[in-house]
Parts: C-alpha cells; sequence; structure tokens
C-alpha cells in the first residue's frame, strides 16, 4: 500500500490546477509524490491524467497524487506475447471457449481489482473512493473495463483510463491462470488497431517487465502524452478479428473457430 505521509506536501484546492509534474519529491521513499488534496471527481482525473498524475493513497488518507521519474512504459510494439500464452489463446478461439468483452461488466472488473492486491503488495491501494471515482469516470466514457471469460464464467479483466490515444493501465485481476494477462493481450491488440502507441503502466514492477514493459523518462513521456491525449477518442470494440493484431496465427485460429468466441 502507498506510504504514510508525513511530512507537509501542496493542498489542492478544489478550484485550483494540480502542480507540474516536475514539482513531485524526487527522494525515497516518497518520489513521485506531488500534492494532497480531497478532489477525485471526473475533472480531476482528466486533469490530472492528462498531465501526467495520477492518484494512490491509502485508508484515510488524503488523495494523494504521484508523477514518478522515471514512468514504467508498455510500448505495444515490443509487447510479449509468450508461446504459451498464444497457445491459450488459440485454444480458446478454436473450441470456441474464450470471450473478451470491452465495457459490459465495468463494476465487476473494478470490485474485483480492489480484491485483488497488486503483486508485491500486501492490500489494495484502490479503496472505496477510488472504486467510485472511477465508476463515475467511466460513466463519462474515459475509463474501459476489458473482461475475459472462459465456458461463459467471469475469470479475469483489467480497466484503463484513455484520454485520445493516451491509454493509462490501472488495475488488473485473474481468478484463472494467464487469465489477466488475456486481458493485457486483449488491450495490447486494441491498441495497435487503433495507433495507441503505448500504455502507461506507472511504476516498475517485474511482471510488466517480463510482459515488455520498459522504465522511460518522465520528461520523454510527457513529451509524448500531451498530442496523444488531443487525438480522437479509440474505437472500443473487440471480436476474434482484433486478436490478428497480436499474431497473424491468432487470425487464423479465429477463422477456423468461424469467429465465434
Amino acid at each position: 500500500m502507498p506510504p504514510t505521509v508525513q511530512q507537509p506536501l501542496p493542498w489542492i484546492t478544489p478550484e485550483a490546477a494540480l502542480p507540474a509534474p516536475e514539482d513531485a519529491r524526487r527522494e525515497p521513499p516518497y518520489a513521485g509524490l506531488l500534492a494532497a488534496g480531497q478532489d477525485l471527481g471526473p475533472a480531476r482525473l482528466h486533469e490530472a491524467y492528462g498531465k501526467g498524475i495520477f492518484p494512490w493513497f491509502g485508508e484515510d488518507e488524503p488523495v494523494l497524487w504521484w508523477s514518478p521519474d522515471p514512468r514504467m512504459v508498455l510500448r505495444t510494439e515490443t509487447f510479449r506475447l509468450h508461446a504459451s500464452l498464444r497457445k491459450r489463446i488459440q485454444r480458446g478461439i478454436r473450441e470456441g471457449r474464450l470471450q473478451i468483452c470491452v465495457d459490459q461488466d465495468f463494476e465487476r472488473i473494478i470490485e474485483h481489482c480492489a480484491n485483488q492486491p497488486r503483486i508485491g503488495q500486501a492490500s489494495t491501494w484502490i479503496v472505496p473512493p477510488m472504486v467510485e471515482a472511477y465508476k463515475a469516470f467511466h460513466a463519462q466514457g474515459y475509463v474501459h473495463g476489458i473482461s475475459v471469460y472462459w465456458d461463459k464464467q467471469l475469470i479475469g479483466g483489467l480497466y484503463a483510463v484513455a484520454i485520445g490515444r493516451a491509454v493509462f493501465g490501472e488495475s488488473m485481476f485473474s481468478l484463472a491462470p494467464d487469465a489477466s494477462k488475456m486481458a493485457l493481450a486483449a488491450l495490447i491488440a486494441i491498441c495497435r488497431r487503433e495507433q495507441a502507441p503505448a500504455i502507461d503502466c506507472q511504476q516498475e514492477t517485474a511482471h510488466l517487465a517480463f510482459m515488455g514493459a520498459s522504465p522511460q523518462p518522465r520528461n520523454q513521456f510527457l513529451e509524448q502524452l500531451h498530442p496523444l491525449t488531443q487525438m480522437p477518442a479509440m474505437d472500443w470494440h473487440f471480436d476474434t478479428t482484433t486478436w490478428a493484431q497480436l499474431d497473424a496465427r491468432l487470425g487464423l485460429a479465429a477463422v477456423a473457430g468461424q469467429g465465434v468466441i
């Protein structure tokens, strides 16, 4: 969970703008910490993500705003579709057992994510105010959920913020082997189709590195972010042909499975 903050921070009132990301603290254990406040409404979230800032806080804390340097980024072109994952997806398509849905089960996705801590953390960072905030942001069309079903049972998923072609991965959950990886693979396929070049993963983990993510200096991240947020919104539909964005063999598997998953 986030560290408990003991030192004074800039306090952001509802009518004030967030500070520049470059003002974030540089020294551990609060490296990347920028400001605190209480406002977590959709307008504030839109402002924050557009500036490369995100909220992360624990129970009984104010809203804490972060912009770490470096930033963990998964470029869609460097995503590693490992052989075991490709085979599992192929099998699901061929046997008609795998289904990917977008924005059809958002509340269940975020609740599952809230109940499943991030890898390497003992407890969830998705506290109840965060859940309600992202539900409201989803209602405005800026948060999308990808759910993975196997034999019509929900087994995994993720949710991500998207402003224009800028995509920010928030959290994943898995109730079966490789389920969250299949959700991430589906997100990558959508991003490739929509020409969204990268997914912001916020903080470095071994799991994300295994999937192809790498640290990027914050100044480079911010330079690339602004033009992406000004682009038209992405089309978030998913069908079997979308899998071919990852690997042509998956597209062929979809045809063999009569395009029904």
